[in-house]
């Protein structure tokens, strides 16, 4: 039975270097049946040579892959095929069943595993991870470094290649740091998990023999349940006077250090990730003249300034007094008039730089004579707060946006005050 006639248009190359952020200038775009595709280049020369293959393999009648936006005749027999270009093609299959913050993720643990699964004496180059992170994706507009590329197509190893002893050494770097330091066992499961379902896809696909990932030890497994979580050290956390106090240091001459002042008394005064602070809009807010006001978490920066939904959900949080005045005293100073605008932006209108951001705030603790924390900890220092002064764990939890069992496994250092005040109520009421 005959194939369905495929409509594929080559267009002309396009010129964007008027545009200054455009590494890669030179853009070929075509279309498979009326879905656009490009592909940037480095040359005009590069560009024109990429086009010139693809209207060959117009004119011989060779059918494109929608999933690669390539003429099938380029594709090598699959056990031939690189691990970085078989890791390419295995996520644009899975890409549009998953979760904007699940691509995210698993794009970055692809880009570790296919970086050590080239060959063992390459000198790996600088910024190579960082540019499989966004290579790997199926998007159209992911440009593509031609140095990078080529590197990849001369030292990765071919997916055939992966024997038992080769994966047993990536699966082992898999769980470790740059600078040679574990990772959070969260994050190694994450890496692991998302290479070997690329690795059983190769296998079933029949580029490898047999299932070359190790064993998961049956031992390791059954001793899951008793691995307690990773609670916080409540010891290295700033009190609320301290906060308060590194918090009005983050202003300085620098004009931005007013907006990440603001930013980071929400995340500690109202417990939220730096991801759902950014995304706070006008008509998230509840600010009263007098007393407490609350703050509507509906949304997250999940991808790349992409909003979307928080990672537990949507909640509602009650905010002090200070952090009300302080918002309300924000909106006057930027006078925003549409409800639906985000409260933090920069000049330019962009999302706030988290490097830039994090910078401010080690400024600030260091004035105060506190030791470098991550924003993140504002938040950790939030629920340290509220569970000594004895909130409930219910009340904690639902503010948090976290489980009670989350919450208790966390912070559990916290909870040693707690029991104090609970043991005194206890005894009032029994006497």
């Amino acid at each position: 039975m005959s194939k369905p006639f495929q409509d594929v248009k080559v267009y002309g190359v396009q010129d964007r270097r008027a545009r200054s952020e455009a590494k890669l200038p030179w853009v070929v775009r075509y279309t498979i049946d009326g879905r656009h595709r490009s592909r940037a280049h480095r040359t005009r020369a590069e560009a024109e040579r990429f086009r010139g293959l693809l209207l060959r393999a117009v004119e011989a009648g060779d059918r494109f892959d929608p999933a690669t936006g390539e003429p099938a005749s380029w594709k090598l027999p699959l056990a031939e095929m690189k691990v970085h270009e078989w890791a390419r093609r295995w996520l644009a299959e899975q890409w549009l069943e998953w979760q904007p913050r699940t691509r995210s993720s698993n794009a970055e643990a692809l880009s570790r595993f296919v970086v050590l699964a080239v060959e063992p004496t390459s000198k790996v180059p600088t910024g190579l991870r960082v540019y499989m992170q966004t290579a790997l994706r199926p998007e159209e507009a992911t440009p593509r470094d031609e140095a990078f590329e080529k590197w990849m197509a001369k030292h990765c190893a071919a997916i055939g290649e992966l024997d038992r002893e080769r994966i047993a050494d990536i699966d082992r770097r898999l769980a470790v740091k740059l600078d040679g330091t574990p990772m959070a066992a969260t994050t190694a499961n994450r890496n692991r998990t998302v290479a070997r379902a690329c690795v059983h896809a190769a296998v079933d696909a029949g580029a490898i023999g047999v299932d070359p990932w190790p064993q998961r030890s049956k031992a390791r497994a059954q001793r899951k349940v008793a691995r307690s979580r990773r609670s916080v050290d409540i010891r290295s956390l700033p009190g609320p006077a301290v906060m308060a106090q590194a918090i009005d240091a983050i202003v300085s001459s620098q004009p931005a250090s007013r907006t990440y002042r603001v930013m980071t008394a929400v995340a500690y005064y109202a417990g939220l990730r730096p991801s759902e602070v950014v995304m706070l809009r006008v008509r998230s807010l509840s600010l009263p003249a007098e007393g407490w006001g609350r703050i509507d978490v509906s949304e997250a920066d999940i991808d790349f300034d992409e909003p979307g939904e928080p990672k537990t959900g949507p909640r509602s949080v009650p905010i002090p007094p200070v952090l009300v005045r302080m918002l309300t005293d924000w909106l006057e100073q930027i006078r925003i008039s549409s409800p639906d605008e985000l409260i933090f932006r920069t000049r330019n209108g962009n999302r706030p730089s988290a490097s830039n951001w994090g910078r401010a705030w080690h400024r600030a603790l260091e004035s105060v004579g506190h030791r470098p924390l991550r924003v993140y900890d504002c938040r950790h220092a939030a629920a340290t707060t509220w569970l000594q002064a004895g909130i409930p764990l219910g009340e904690t939890a639902k503010r948090m946006g976290h489980s009670v069992e989350t919450l208790v496994a966390t912070y559990v250092g916290a909870l040693d005050e707690a029991q104090d005040i609970a043991n005194k109520r206890i005894e009032a009421v029994l006497a």
